[in-house]
This record gives structure tokens, sequence and C-alpha cells, in this order.
């Protein structure tokens, strides 16, 4: 079997495969990318039996077959090649195959391409469809929000409910809640699902702005499919918590702010946190917005000030800087709205600029003002 392709198309389309081998497979050939040619078409697999991504890329043949060739060899020698045309001779009996440049030849050896484990097949047809766009901003709010805790399972990923026309995206650590919920979304079924962080990690790093993306579910996988790329990614098995029980409705005190300054601020505050609780203490009255943070471990202590707009009670609360400069990094509004109701009860930041077609919501636990 041989085949021609540009090199650095190959190595743009092995790159973001890649991401799905794993440092530590579970077989010796997940090391490997499958390269499957049929009718002058190459696919090449990726997976890490969670997690599997499969591209397509045009090329010039003269058969088809299939073979598994080393991930990280492959790699490196493309980018150490500059852009141009290669051929691949792939020996049906020994397994070898020779790569062919204009600076010379590299010979490596592949395996039995029949040996590498079965994907499984989506089959899209009654799919749920949305624009990359919203796909790439509801991964970027929630990642993030999502649990180190090996013990909480279900919170290891994102939480995905899809209802009719709509899309909600839900991540929480138990500390911090996102939710981000869109209605320009065309979907003939309902379905709610975990996508755990390393797959949404891989489709965030696959997608393209302004793309197509379909997306199918089934009781153990999700299948994402846009611009000649399919990603396959097994769902967590578990019970999300029942997020919508933890938002408090009652919140009069609000906080309006430039959400720039806000997470300026912030940033200089947390220098001078203490590297403990990296609290943060928000003083508020009419008007008047005073941050302060201290580390009596070294004596270090930073207060500030800055202009607001704040309706409701004088009221002190206290949250972790570091979850707070988290959430506003990850928003793209001019100003933003902080809802509380007591010292001791979780704050709501939302957006101040409103779109009709997206709803986000961020929950943040306080910590304790005297400590």
């Amino acid at each position: 079997m041989k085949f021609s392709v540009s090199s650095s198309e190959l190595l743009r389309q092995l790159q973001v495969a890649g991401g799905a081998i794993s440092n530590n497979p579970v077989l010796p050939i997940l090391e490997d990318f499958l390269f499957r040619i049929e009718n002058n078409v190459l696919t090449i697999v990726a997976t890490d039996m969670e997690s599997t991504i499969v591209k397509q890329v045009d090329v010039t043949s003269d058969a088809n077959g299939s073979i598994a060739i080393p991930g990280k060899i492959l790699l490196e020698t493309l980018k150490a090649l500059p852009q141009q045309p290669i051929t691949f001779n792939v020996n049906p009996e020994t397994k070898g195959v020779e790569i062919t440049s204009a600076y010379g030849k590299y010979k490596l050896s592949g395996e039995d391409g029949d040996d590498f484990p079965d994907i499984t097949q989506p089959d899209f047809g009654d799919d749920i469809k949305f624009s990359s766009e919203i796909l790439l901003d509801g991964i970027n709010k929630t990642l993030f929000a999502t649990s180190h805790d090996e013990l909480r399972l279900a919170m290891n990923g994102v939480f995905f409910k899809v209802e009719k026309n709509s899309l909600t995206l839900v991540a929480t650590d138990a500390h911090k809640l996102v939710k981000c919920a869109f209605s320009n979304v065309e979907s003939k079924q309902r379905a709610s699902f975990i996508i755990p962080k390393k797959s949404l990690n891989l489709l965030k790093a696959a997608l393209s702005a302004d793309e197509p993306v379909a997306m199918m579910v089934n009781e153990t996988n999700a299948f994402f499919s846009f611009n000649n790329t399919t990603l396959i990614c097994r769902l967590i098995d578990a019970r999300y918590p029942d997020y919508n029980a933890v938002i408090p409705l009652n919140n009069p005190n609000m906080l309006v702010v430039s959400r720039q300054d806000f997470l300026s601020s912030l940033k200089r505050l947390s220098i001078y946190a203490s590297k403990t609780s990296n609290k943060v203490t928000l003083s508020l009255n009419e008007g008047s917005l005073t941050l302060s943070s201290r580390d009596l471990d070294f004596s270090n202590e930073a207060t500030e000030q800055m202009p607001c707009e704040y309706t409701g009670e004088p009221l002190d609360i206290a949250f972790n800087v570091k979850f707070l400069m988290e959430m506003l990094s990850v928003l793209d509004c001019q100003e933003v709205q902080l809802k509380m109701s007591t010292s001791n009860k979780a704050g709501i930041l939302v957006p101040g600029d409103l779109d009709e077609s997206e709803d986000t919501l961020m929950l943040l636990m306080p910590v304790m003002l005297n400590d």
C-alpha cells in the first residue's frame, strides 16, 4: 500500500487526533495512530478507549488498506519536516513503513491495523445540531468549574441537558457552579448526560469557530461530528446532583461593576491574600465597594476601593479570590452583576449585558469572614 499526502496537512490533523493518545495506554497498540485508506481518503484514528478522535484527509493512494503507526515518532518526524509532499510505502507482510521526503527516507515498524480496537460507529440520524460557537462558549464557561475529586465521579465532567431547541451545560465542584443555557439549538430529542473533562478539552482543541456541529448520544457514548472530524467520548455513568436546588432565589442585594476593573483589582489583592484561604472580603455600601485581603502569617495586607452601583443593605461577604477571578475571566461582558442575600449564602454572578439566546449563571459559595 502506497499513498502521498501533504506533510503540513497530515501534521495538522495528527496533532488534533494525538490528544486522544494516553501516556500510559492500556494496550501497546494504543500508542499508535490507525491509518485506514479507502478510495483515496485517509482515515486517522486515535483513542485511549475513553475518548476517540477520527479525522479524514484526502490522499493519493494505489490501494486500500490499514496500518497502525507509532504516534510519537511519526509526529516528531513531521514536525521536523518543512511543508512538502511525502509518500508512505507500507509493506503488508512485514508491516514496515517507509516515509519518503525530499530530504531522504525514514523507516519505522508499524503494526497490523486489524489489531487496533474496534471503534464505536455513530449513526447520525436523529441528532442535535448547533454552531461550534455555542459549544466553545459553553465549554469555556463551564470546564474550569468541574471537580478534581475522583470520589465525586459525576462532578468530574460537564452535565449536558438537551431539550427541544435548547441546550444547557452545568459544572460544579460543590464550591462553585456554572450553568449556561442556549436557545438557538436544533433538536428533536431530549437527553441528559455527563461528558468527562478530557473529552471536552479534546473537543475544544479540535473545533474551529463558526462551523456546524452534529451531536448524537446513546446509552454509553456521545458523538460529535464536524468538518471531517468525529469525536467519540464515553459518558460518565453517574447521577448528576440537583443543581437547581442550591441556587438561591431571593437575592435582594445587588452589585453592578465593571468586569475588567473588578478582575484587575482582584488580581492585585490576590497577591496579599492568605495562601491557605485565598480570601478576599467585599464590603458593600450604597455606591461603594471596598475590597480587602490579608495574610496574617506574613503581615501582608491590601485594600482597594472602586466605583460601583450597589442596591441593598450594607453587607460584608468574603469569597475565594481565585474562584472569583476564574469566573470573571471566562465572561466576555462589559459589566457583571453580583447578587447576594447574606454573608453566609451563595453569591450569584451574571453578565450585565443580556443575550436573548444565552443565559449564564455562576454561583460561588462564600468563605467565613472571621477565620
